[in-house]
């Protein structure tokens, strides 16, 4: 990372999955393989990913899972221009999934290698992590959050009135308010 003066900067927290990483792809992928089904996509508004996929468990405790998620459209340019305006640390609740850790470095470091292993945060309970925006798909991680809340819309959340947060529903719409 270059020299700049961070310390002027606004610290942006951007999670992982639902927001870099597109889960829900990966997730309807997986249970087309396994079953033949293509879920419908109005099965799942409003329900947590646990709820809308029946082989949740499997999945996401599956070597690779998130090795090979795929890329959010439009993040890599997006995260990259972000990164030059903000203090980026890019924050995942992967203590739930140990296995994920090592999956999800690697991941970041093929798909966004300008973003340095000390802008990354694997933790538990992201109420610790402190900065002045937000981007979560999970209200939950932003429900608690003292600065800019920035909901990234997937399916879970689709139906959730905006309340104390700024809805994105993509890249495009992102970049175009930060």
């Amino acid at each position: 990372m270059q020299l700049r003066a961070i310390f002027s900067m606004e610290q942006l927290l951007v999670d992982m999955d639902g927001v870099l990483a597109d889960v829900y792809s990966q997730f309807l992928r997986l249970e087309r393989e396994e079953t033949g089904v293509s879920l419908a996509p109005d099965s799942l508004l409003g329900k947590l990913e646990a709820e809308a996929f029946p082989h949740y468990e499997k999945h996401v405790h599956s070597k690779d899972f998130f090795r090979t998620a795929p890329v959010m459209s439009g993040s890599v340019e997006g995260l990259r221009y972000l990164n030059e305006k903000y203090k980026v640390v890019v924050v995942s609740s992967a203590m739930e999934f140990p296995d994920s850790l090592f999956e999800k470095r690697m991941w970041m470091a093929e798909f966004y290698p300008f973003i340095s292993w000390t802008q990354l945060v694997f933790c538990g309970d992201k109420s610790v992590i402190r900065g002045e925006i937000m981007i979560d798909d999970h209200p939950k991680n932003l429900n608690y959050f003292p600065g800019r809340k920035i909901l990234f819309t997937q399916p879970h959340n689709l139906l959730l009135p905006d309340e104390t947060w700024q809805r994105v529903s993509n890249w495009e719409e992102l970049l175009r308010i930060l």
